[in-house]
């Protein structure tokens, strides 16, 4: 039997980049980390072959009146060397409006200190486990 590819997360911005992974049943988004956008692509060729992923989500950032945001290009761009750099993977966009909201959110419920909860890489890493389990939803009939 072989093993089920995973599927990784990316809440992309301009300084930090939230990553977030599922169980090897495609069942649960957890954090995985936080890394420094400039390293995003490094992190990337060590962490896709050590976790078995077959398919990258990237958050796709847009306004509420669905244009795009400023950081939307870098977005496109860092998507297209995501094909590149990974031929081999499924890379699908996903709606991450509201995300760094809801992430904010979860941390308030949760009963972190304050201080916990403006830790922006904290944030990075909820919101792209909050992408992750919504693409999670719409492949599974759920969203």
């Amino acid at each position: 039997m072989t093993k089920k590819r995973k599927i990784l997360a990316l809440d992309f911005g301009l300084k930090r980049t939230g990553i977030a992974i599922t169980d090897e049943n495609n069942i649960i988004a957890y954090g995985l980390t936080t890394v420094q956008s400039t390293a995003l692509m490094e992190y990337l060729k060590k962490i896709v072959p050590k976790e078995n992923v077959g398919t990258l989500v990237l958050g796709e950032p847009k306004r509420m009146n669905m244009e795009d945001a400023h950081i939307s290009e870098n977005v496109r761009l860092l998507f297209q060397a995501l094909k590149e750099n990974f031929p081999a993977l499924t890379i699908e966009m996903m709606d991450e409006r509201f995300t760094s909201k809801m992430a904010s959110q979860a941390l308030f419920d949760s009963g972190l200190s304050k201080k916990k909860r403006q830790n922006k890489a904290l944030i990075d890493e909820v919101s792209a486990t909050i992408i992750l389990q919504s693409y999670l939803q719409s492949i599974d009939g759920r969203g």
